[in-house]
């Protein structure tokens, strides 16, 4: 019975180390997880007109359709060529990989003007006033602000005013 039981032990421990490079992989190997890239992450929408689905296959039905280029969308989850994206409203559906794009953009949020400065200082000269829900395309961050693009007009906002970039992630 001691043999037995044994031999039985080596033959799992010989099946789990030949099962470990799959194991290794994890979702991946199951369709869950397509790329190395890091999740959650941001990108942005490539067209005026994306499906989002209720899943990731074309399938599944269309929940809504986003129309703004360049709107930044989270990265929640992969399978295959389908992204599961969560938006700055906090919805979520899927999107084919083809629709998105790896350009950084942020949207301003709050209710109020936002003030963009010439330099990453708080007394630096105003160059504009950028309004909510508008989608700027982000340069680089500092701790405090990010340096966008909107609207032909270039300059530095607090970070707290931008959704499209994680708090303590830093960007160049």
């Amino acid at each position: 019975m001691f043999m037995h039981r044994s031999l039985l032990v080596a033959v799992f421990l010989i099946l789990f180390s030949a099962l470990q490079p799959v194991l290794a992989a994890g979702d991946k190997a199951s369709g869950f997880r397509s790329t190395d890239l890091p999740l959650p992450r941001f990108v942005s929408l490539k067209s005026d007109r994306v499906y989002v689905r209720t899943g990731p296959a074309q399938r599944y039905p269309i929940r809504w359709v986003y129309e703004r280029q360049g709107l930044p969308v989270e990265i929640t989850q992969e399978f295959e060529s389908w992204r599961k994206i969560r938006d700055s409203e906090g919805e979520e559906g899927w999107i084919h990989q083809s629709m998105l794009s790896g350009e950084r953009s942020v949207l301003i949020t709050g209710d109020d003007l936002v003030t963009m400065r010439a330099e990453d200082r708080p007394q630096a000269p105003l160059v504009a006033r950028v309004e909510p829900r508008v989608i700027a395309r982000v340069e680089k961050c500092t701790p405090v602000n990010c340096r966008i693009e909107a609207g032909g007009f270039r300059g530095w906002v607090q970070r707290n005013f931008l959704w499209g970039i994680y708090a303590n992630e830093e960007f160049n």
